[in-house]
């Protein structure tokens, strides 16, 4: 069973066409769970009956100014009636953001990440019974010259099926703090970077561009890699079958 879902992960990853997003896909609105939050959450397709899932994200996160280490919790519920049976977790990095370990979940090799993806971590879970939890660490670094975001599907055992989908949503702050140990990013807020040479222009005004408008954030890849959060679709494409060998 264990070696069945190492292959399940190592495979294609699968989920739902754009045409079942639009169907059944809603944006749910934030809850407030001790710091955590379903932000840009949405469901895909259809849960088994009386099986409801979805996903909490820190609300907000500190982000160590010179390592940039930062620390995220990512939780997995079941609000059905239902126990869920084998489903799996997807914890996905994008852009600024990479994750570099989920605790007791395994690395996504590269070739299976999404496109767009930096890295990706697959928590089998064997059993969610109904109306319970399960929470997980992730470690991540943030690259605050860039923006960054982070993408948890939640799918059956084989990844065929995506049940529910919290983002990619952002993490960032409009104003960083260079100078203090840490900056503080929400979850929901695109980041916006200090300026080359550090602070915010020194003068007062809150944007570093020419006519006073804020200075453009960097581009991190082909604008169609990812759909943003507002569009109607899911950001994981149905991935070509690889080639035998």
């Amino acid at each position: 069973m264990s070696s069945h879902r190492r292959a399940a992960i190592v495979g294609s990853l699968l989920t739902a066409s754009l045409t079942s997003v639009m169907v059944l896909g809603f944006t749910a609105s934030a809850d407030d769970e001790g710091g955590l939050s379903n932000h840009g959450g949405k469901t895909v397709d259809a849960a088994p009956a009386d099986v409801k899932l979805s996903t909490l994200l820190s609300k907000e996160i500190k982000v160590d100014n010179k390592s940039g280490e930062t620390d995220i919790t990512g939780v997995v519920k079941n609000e059905g009636g239902k126990a869920s049976g084998e489903i799996r977790l997807l914890v996905v990095g994008f852009d600024g953001l990479t994750v570099k370990n989920v605790e007791g979940c395994s690395a996504i090799p590269e070739g299976d990440l999404p496109d767009g993806a930096n890295s990706g971590f697959a928590c089998a879970i064997d059993d969610l019974p109904a109306g319970k939890s399960k929470s997980y660490a992730i470690d991540a670094t943030y690259d605050l010259s860039k923006q960054g975001k982070i993408c948890l599907p939640v799918q059956n055992a084989d990844g065929s099926t995506t049940y529910w989908q919290q983002g990619p949503v952002p993490f960032g702050a409009a104003n960083q703090s260079p100078n203090e140990p840490a900056t503080p990013l929400l979850l929901g807020t695109d980041n916006s970077p200090v300026t080359p040479g550090g602070g915010d222009g020194g003068n007062g005004d809150s944007g570093g561009g020419k006519d006073g408008k804020p200075d453009e954030l960097p581009q991190t890849g082909p604008a169609d890699r990812v759909l943003s959060l507002g569009a109607a679709g899911l950001w994981w494409n149905r991935r070509r079958a690889h080639p035998e060998s």
